[in-house]
């Protein structure tokens, strides 16, 4: 347990700051509201760890994940009906969490979307049509940009569903980027129905993509451009600095996707990344 609220809060700032997936909304941010951001990027990370992560101890497709992820939720649960959490080991994160659901009238229901797909990742290792793939990402994604959006006070159905897209489209990108990292393990998030009959060998064991595959890639890529232009009009409707790192976040998936397009839509053989260079550009693009 931690000793204060507070200690507790700056561990899942020290989280957000050095894990190795960098989270720079949090530096964004207010500073009142920066420690509010830190604990749902602590929640939604530990969550990802247990579901993706611990492959030196538990078997990827282990029930023993979702057992795992099922006594999180329970614990998040326990914390808000109680105030306190009954786990020494993750009070840190869940009576933050329970702090800002109560001060910010957050629905909790967003905390247990992102669980869901977590869970589902566990099991689930094809999609059958978009539509089935969109549901992950609502569940995966989307409450990560409606909760920065209520924790800086701003609500409305129109932002929410600019939100939406941005971030249905940038968990997209990630997978179309990812797709060399995924066949590892097993996951193939093309939906079926886009195969153009394609096989699981062509997703799995194929060291470089056919021209097929390309094709198919690319269709991908194209669909997940327009949900990125349907989230354009956010940022105008934001205050400073937020309003900046949505353009930034805005324009990183469609630098993702601009990389994905110049490797000629092949990221069986390879998983591009975004350089420093590549980082300056988008920096210097969103700010002018």
């Amino acid at each position: 347990m931690q000793k204060t609220l507070k200690d507790a809060y700056d561990r899942c700032e020290k989280l957000a700051f050095g894990h190795y997936e960098n989270f720079p909304v949090a530096r964004l941010v207010p500073k009142a509201v920066r420690p509010h951001i830190s604990a749902v990027y602590a929640f939604a990370r530990t969550a990802d760890d247990i579901a993706d992560e611990q492959h030196d101890s538990i078997a990827a497709d282990s029930p023993e994940r979702v057992e795992r992820l099922d006594a999180y939720e329970n614990l998040l649960d326990e914390t808000l009906k109680t105030g306190s959490c009954p786990s020494a080991d993750y009070a840190w994160i869940f009576e933050p969490c329970a702090d800002t659901i109560s001060k910010f009238s957050v629905p909790v229901g967003l905390f247990k979307d992102l669980l869901s797909a977590f869970r589902q990742d566990v099991v689930k290792k094809r999609y059958e049509t978009f539509d089935e793939l969109k549901d992950y990402c609502r569940r995966s994604a989307n409450p990560v940009g409606r909760l920065v959006l209520i924790l800086h006070g701003l609500g409305g159905e129109e932002r929410f569903k600019m939100s939406d897209a941005i971030c249905t489209a940038l968990q997209l990108a990630n997978f179309w980027q990812d797709m060399s990292v995924d066949k590892d393990k097993g996951r193939i998030y093309v939906p079926r129905c886009d195969w153009d009959g394609l096989t699981e060998d062509d997703f799995l064991k194929a060291g470089f993509a056919s021209d097929k595959m390309r094709q198919v890639v690319k269709f991908q890529v194209e669909r997940t451009r327009g949900l990125f232009d349907l989230g354009d009009g956010l940022p105008k409707t934001l205050p400073f600095p937020l309003s900046l790192e949505i353009r930034l976040t805005l324009a990183g998936g469609r630098a993702i996707c601009d990389m994905v397009e110049k490797r000629g839509y092949d990221t069986i053989s390879d998983r591009p990344s975004i350089g420093a260079f590549d980082k300056l550009k988008i920096l210097l693009k969103s700010i002018f």
